[in-house]
């Protein structure tokens, strides 16, 4: 065929195409043809709808009234789409702003933070603001007839407040998000195990906050977000705006406050993203234990063959090492709840620290920070946009959210069966631990409510020494109720399921800090490797003094003088001086728990503090 007005024509082939000439131009009439005047309208039509729109009308009525302030009683009006749908409604009744509802994505992130950069891995970097960490002494729940069962008073992370103080924070929140032009809300899971997850609800003033909450909870599927309906628990986080100082029961212009009758927590004065998660982490230790559910502060692997192990430990000890594990699968890295279904992760994504990372220490952690990571805090170069991990300028707290899937052994869904090894992992630069005991379930209890680490501070003259530092539950900052509650829950669950407690020590050996060595971390590979094949089942073990520990007396790879502590000290006098110091400090530390008075625990204290050490050699 001949070509016309130099347009090239063509005919359908296997009789599958047709062809028909308008205006001397060749049609294919297979299909018809897209009507679009712009090129926002093809790409419009070329976006897969979310949900009809009689759902996204109830959802945008249900943030609406999540919105609607206290004393006003209406929320704004929420459309979808992009700022351009505005031409839509002019010449239409409109009350407060228009907020646009969008997804959670890198773009928006750029486009809406100012600050923001796209690293050359392709990560969001980010800052937080003048708060680069959590506020601890900021945050309030409210005090009133359902918190009957809290733990208050000495010891406890939680502080009271009033349900009044509460809705000025509220009301001081809301009215701040409905003067944005933008608010992001997300709707999202927490808990894996799909008959006890959580639906949660985050409105946030800032696109960042939306990205980092988008990786750390559940992403709901599709057809999830289009039955999702209300929520179980909502943040209201404003945390650009500050709290009035002179309010009751404020001590800064920062507060974050949970209020567990209304499910509902506000967060003001702070734009640290982890508040977020750990408020949300504070409400599931409330939730779960009511449903017999364990919430923990641990991290998760299972074996090829099934096997889980829980690993706790605080800041230094090596969890994230010892549980990020090429050979075993990844369940989770920091929540979980134990039922009567096995184990579950309670979040979608991973919070990594990021101070000092290399590709050869933590290649999985290093993997995972690509498009669609948050970096928060991080230094990089300007111009090639490479991240220095060592750089503290900011912060020491550098930090990495990103999905679990973006870890390539994780398990998804994050669920498995009932773990067979509980480790608890202690850094003890007193030097006095062994790198290894088999624990009763007793002392278990014990040692889990102690949450023991040593750290390692500096004198003005420059001795260093090293400080003991007790957490109960390995999250005290986090817990709700009393630390024997939870306790005596891991206990059973373990009694049930024929899980054994062990406790590891990453720490010194051969003295104490200065003196010592930190023992080879080669060595407690070949321990956790022993603990996981049940190698460590079959052996032989002996009892130590002060702290009556069961050691074993071989470890396949692990010389056999390193298993028993004393061996490995020179000046032995030296050594049960200080060994029976951390008694004591072990000792002071359990005083707390054993002298509470609630709800029939202080029986069950007294049981687990005979668990712990005493002073007869």
């Amino acid at each position: 065929m001949e070509a016309k007005d130099g347009q090239a024509s063509w005919l359908g082939t296997n009789g599958y195409g047709s062809r028909r000439e308008e205006d001397g131009v060749c049609h294919d009439d297979s299909a018809t043809p897209v009507r679009a005047n712009t090129v926002d309208e093809l790409h419009s039509l070329q976006r897969k709808p979310q949900v009809v729109e009689d759902r996204h009308r109830l959802q945008l009525q249900s943030i609406s009234a999540s919105l609607a302030s206290m004393t006003c009683g209406i929320g704004p009006k929420l459309i979808k789409g992009d700022p351009a749908r505005k031409k839509e409604m002019v010449g239409k009744a409109v009350t407060h702003h228009q907020h646009h509802i969008t997804v959670p994505t890198i773009t928006h992130a750029i486009k809406y933070e100012k600050g923001s950069f796209i690293t050359s891995s392709g990560a969001l970097a980010t800052l937080s603001g003048a708060k680069t960490g959590r506020s601890p002494r900021d945050k309030r729940v409210v005090k009133d007839e359902t918190t009957d069962d809290l733990w208050w008073g000495k010891g406890s992370p939680n502080i009271e407040m009033d349900e009044h103080t509460f809705l000025i924070n509220r009301e001081r929140a809301v009215d701040y998000l409905n003067s944005l032009d933008k608010v992001f809300v997300n709707d999202q899971f927490l808990n894996w195990d799909p008959n006890n997850r959580i639906k949660v609800r985050i409105i946030s003033a800032r696109a960042y906050h939306s990205l980092f909450m988008h990786n750390m909870c559940i992403r709901p599927t599709y057809e999830e977000l289009e039955n999702f309906g209300e929520p179980d628990f909502t943040i209201y986080n404003a945390g650009q705006f500050p709290c009035n100082r002179y309010t009751h029961y404020m001590t800064s212009s920062t507060s974050i406050d949970i209020n567990l009758k209304r499910r509902e927590m506000v967060i003001l004065g702070t734009q640290y993203a982890g508040e977020m998660k750990k408020g949300l982490f504070s409400v599931m230790h409330y939730l779960m234990p009511k449903k017999q559910i364990l919430s923990l502060h641990s991290g998760c692997n299972m074996g090829r063959g099934g096997d889980v192990a829980l690993f706790f430990g605080l800041s230094g000890t090596g969890k994230t090492t010892l549980s990020t594990d090429r050979n075993r699968i990844l369940i989770g890295d920091d929540e979980h709840c134990w039922s009567d279904n096995g184990i579950s992760n309670i979040e979608g994504g991973c919070y990594a620290k990021c101070i000092d990372l290399s590709q050869e220490k933590e290649p999985d952690i290093w993997d995972a920070i690509k498009f669609g990571t948050v970096l928060e805090n991080v230094v990089f170069d300007e111009h090639s946009r490479e991240v220095d991990y060592t750089e503290k300028s900011v912060t020491e707290n550098t930090r990495a959210a990103y999905p679990i899937e973006y870890i390539a052994n994780a398990k998804i869904p994050c669920v498995g069966p009932h773990p067979k090894n509980v480790i608890l992992l202690a850094c003890d630069a007193f030097g006095v631990l062994p790198p290894v005991s088999k624990l009763s379930h007793a002392q278990t209890m014990y040692h889990f409510i102690s949450g023991y680490t040593a750290l390692v501070a500096g004198t003005e003259d420059g001795i260093k020494e090293p400080q003991a530092t007790f957490s109960a539950c390995f999250g005290a900052a986090f817990i709700m109720l009393h630390p024997t509650r939870y306790a005596a829950m891991l206990a059973d669950k373990m009694k049930k399921h024929g899980a054994t407690g062990w406790l590891v020590n990453t720490g010194w050996i051969g003295g104490s800090y200065g003196v010592g060595e930190r023992i080879s971390l080669a060595y407690t590979r070949k321990i956790i490797d022993a603990i996981h094949s049940g190698e460590l089942l079959d052996t032989s073990y002996k009892k130590t003094d002060v702290f009556g520990l069961d050691i074993p007396r071989k470890v396949e790879g692990v010389p056999s003088e390193l298993l028993d502590p004393i061996n490995t000290w020179e000046d032995k006098d030296s050594y049960k001086l200080t060994l029976l110091k951390l008694a004591d400090l072990f000792k002071r530390n359990f005083k707390v728990f054993a002298d509470y008075k609630n709800g029939g625990v202080s029986d069950l204290a007294d049981e687990i503090a005979a668990a712990g050490p005493n002073f007869l050699f």
